[in-house]
């Protein structure tokens, strides 16, 4: 019998906890999508989408997980036959390349070694060498913690006259995407990672010349397509052309609401702290971080197991003994890796306390590690920051 006293502590890059007064809100009373008590929480919160996204576009809006709104950015700027650039560095990189080429893509699909990032100067080889028009890439790949120099990616795209598509679902509020500085086309996202909602919509940030490239090459797309969706939230108010997630956008509203109200480059701050105690916890257990290890990798820790420990009862021990859920690895990595989360509702004795739990599994599945040594460093890291452990209210 499982004891009742334990608590479940989620930490894994998605779906993430919700904050209660997300979930609170979830639970009033269902409002019609024409409603103007509706209209005017949905406008709000398509004008606070764009403080995560830092653009000035219209961020279209889906009843769809985040890779709905990647399906979006394919089905839009794919042409069937014609040459598309992939360029992926783990397991959601690959969905890029599973998409194009589902809607008839020329694909070219340059493949980083799962763990590194993709190199600039190898995706501008392959443009000039594919003569792609359009390049799909990852800012956080979720399956290895890697986060890719999308800035590079942008300028290198650009020099070769290509449009970029960036999967921001599990960096989007944790990592700073600066679409509009850095000029990325398409930017595409989910509700919940970072965003602290529920899972369920998509997101794609459509700068103008996505858009006109899009409509260039109409058809083969209904509910997806991009004109058919910004003429709807163009209208003053707003209009969705579907029936919206109702419930899920109340969700939302608070949620970007709770962001506005910490300030951008507060929850910046805080996902880098929680990444950096995460960091030091594992380095001071003498265990090895699978990738580079990035200050700028805030969205989830990726964690190779130590040999002699078998991996895959790691998350199911602390799961089924702690109640605290983390991830494995994925596809080749399964049994490798562990990986712990750090983006949305997070705060440091979220961290603290993953942190032993995980000393105390690998300490009984074998492993020669000290206990409390990762505690210790990941309190040190709070304590130097000055910050209160708990997460916003």
């Amino acid at each position: 019998m499982a004891d009742p006293y334990i608590k479940d502590y989620l930490m894994t890059a998605g779906p993430t906890p919700l904050p209660p007064r997300v979930s609170q809100v979830m639970a009033e009373p269902m409002v019609y999508h024409r409603a103007p008590a509706f209209v005017d929480i949905y406008a709000r919160a398509l004008e606070r989408l764009r403080i995560p996204f830092q653009t000035a576009n219209d961020v279209l809006a889906f009843a769809s997980s985040g890779s709905g709104a990647m399906e979006s950015a394919v089905a839009n700027l794919v042409r069937p036959g014609e040459p598309a650039l992939v360029a992926s560095c783990g397991k959601f990189g690959e969905r890029w390349a599973e998409l194009c080429e589902a809607y008839g893509a020329e694909l070219h699909h340059y493949e980083a070694e799962w763990g590194t990032k993709v190199d600039p100067a190898e995706v501008e080889r392959r443009l000039a060498e594919s003569g792609a028009t359009v390049l799909f890439t990852t800012l956080s790949e979720t399956s290895t913690g890697v986060v890719n120099d999308v800035a590079a990616l942008t300028e290198a795209a650009h020099a070769h006259g290509a449009l970029i598509a960036v999967d921001a679902v599990s960096a989007l509020g944790a990592v700073p995407v600066r679409q509009d500085e850095i000029g990325v086309d398409v930017v595409v996202a989910g509700s919940q990672k970072a965003l602290m909602s529920p899972p369920g919509l998509g997101f794609a940030s459509v700068g103008e010349a996505a858009l006109a490239y899009a409509e260039e090459s109409p058809g083969r797309r209904y509910y997806f397509d991009w004109g058919r969706t910004a003429k709807g939230q163009r209208k003053d108010p707003p209009d969705s052309p579907f029936t919206p997630a109702v419930g899920l956008f109340l969700a939302l509203d608070v949620a970007l609401g709770m962001i506005e109200e910490e300030g951008l480059e507060q929850v910046f701050e805080r996902h880098r702290l929680l990444g950096r105690a995460t960091r030091e916890a594992v380095k001071a257990l003498e265990l090895e971080l699978f990738g580079p290890e990035d200050e700028n990798a805030n969205v989830v820790t990726a964690i190779k197991v130590p040999d002699g420990v078998e991996g895959a009862r790691v998350p199911k021990v602390m799961r089924d003994k702690y109640g605290i859920t983390i991830a494995g690895g994925q596809s080749s990595l399964k049994g490798k890796i562990v990986r712990i989360a750090h983006c949305g509702y997070f705060g440091a004795f979220d961290i603290v306390t993953t942190i032993a739990a995980l000393e105390m599994t690998l300490r009984e599945l074998g492993a020669d590690i000290e206990l409390g040594a990762g505690v210790a460093a990941a309190q040190r890291v709070f304590l130097e920051a000055g910050v209160a452990a708990a997460t916003p209210a």
